[in-house]
């Protein structure tokens, strides 16, 4: 990560950043579900091997929080973040399963300033999830509000 802060202008398309990885363990993918997303085929490994997943597997929305739990520690932890004005796609493409390390990397698509608030913009997001075999399991597209760089007349 940066030392100085990231700003709006700080993004361009094509900008490419490798957010790092993540592990879940049968129990941490067991205690989100049970509290978020209680699925049998979460929640209970004997049930989920009769399921159509053979096993248990992670919530799309816990792997989902861990994502953004990189996103924050590698881009927006020292930013100008305003907050999402929310998701634009969202597509679970694999399951997660116990064990596997899942690594995200994130692209710049588009950067624009707000017409009605030139003191901020939107970056426009594509992100990729990957298991450690190399298989695809999420993609995302997503937007994040950035404040400008202060001009030196302020």
């Amino acid at each position: 990560m940066t030392s100085e802060k990231r700003y709006l202008e700080d993004f361009h398309q094509g900008q490419h950043f490798d957010l790092g990885s993540f592990r879940l363990t049968e129990a941490e993918i067991i205690a989100f579900a049970t509290e978020f997303d209680p699925q049998p085929f979460h929640i209970d490994p004997v049930a989920a091997r009769e399921s159509a997943f053979g096993g248990l597997i992670a919530s799309g929305w816990h792997s989902c929080c861990k994502m953004m739990r990189l996103l924050v520690d590698s881009v927006l932890v020292n930013s100008s973040s305003m907050g999402s004005p929310g998701v634009d796609s969202l597509r679970w493409l694999r399951p997660v399963r116990a064990n596997e390390t899942i690594s995200a990397v994130m692209v710049v698509t588009d950067v624009r300033v707000s017409a009605s608030k030139p003191d901020r913009g939107i970056v426009h997001f594509e992100w990729n999830a990957h298991n450690d075999s190399g298989e695809h399991v999420a993609e995302l597209k997503t937007l994040c509000i950035f404040g400008r760089r202060p001009s030196n007349n302020q």
